[in-house]
C-alpha cells in the first residue's frame, strides 16, 4: 500500500468494527487502483486524490459506509449498487453491515473514472 495518512487511519479506527473492515478494504482498493494516490482527511472524511484531483471519498454514517467516486459521469448507475449524485458526475455505493460488496465493480468504476483503465 502507498503511504497512508495518520488522520485517515484515526478516522477509520473510530468506526464500528465492520465499518473499519469495509473502510480498510476500500482504502486498499483505492491504492491498488490508483498508483500514487494521495490520501487526506478533508471536510472530516477520508479523501483520495490522483494528481491533486479528487478521485474518491469514504464517508461513515450510522449503519452504513458510503464510497463516492468523482469524475464518473460516463459510468452508468447500477440499480441497488451504484447511484448517481449531483449532475451524475459522481457515483456512490452505500454499504451496510453483512452486505456482500462487489469490490471488483467498485475498483472498475474507480479505474474508469480516474483514467487508470
Amino acid at each position: 500500500m502507498n503511504a497512508t495518512n495518520t488522520e485517515v487511519t484515526n478516522y477509520i479506527d473510530k468506526t464500528l468494527p465492520w465499518q473499519a473492515e469495509v473502510c480498510g478494504k476500500l482504502r486498499e482498493l483505492v491504492h491498488a487502483t490508483i498508483t500514487g494516490a494521495e490520501e487526506r482527511l478533508q471536510y472530516g472524511k477520508p479523501h483520495f486524490l490522483k494528481n491533486g484531483e479528487h478521485a474518491a471519498v469514504i464517508r461513515v454514517a450510522r449503519g452504513k459506509v458510503s464510497f463516492m467516486v468523482f469524475g464518473a459521469g460516463g459510468i452508468e448507475p447500477v440499480k441497488g449498487v451504484l447511484r448517481s449524485l449531483g449532475n451524475g458526475d459522481r457515483k456512490a455505493a452505500d454499504i451496510t453491515e453483512g452486505q456482500d460488496v462487489d469490490y471488483d465493480l467498485l475498483a472498475d468504476v474507480l479505474a474508469k473514472a480516474s483514467g487508470t483503465l
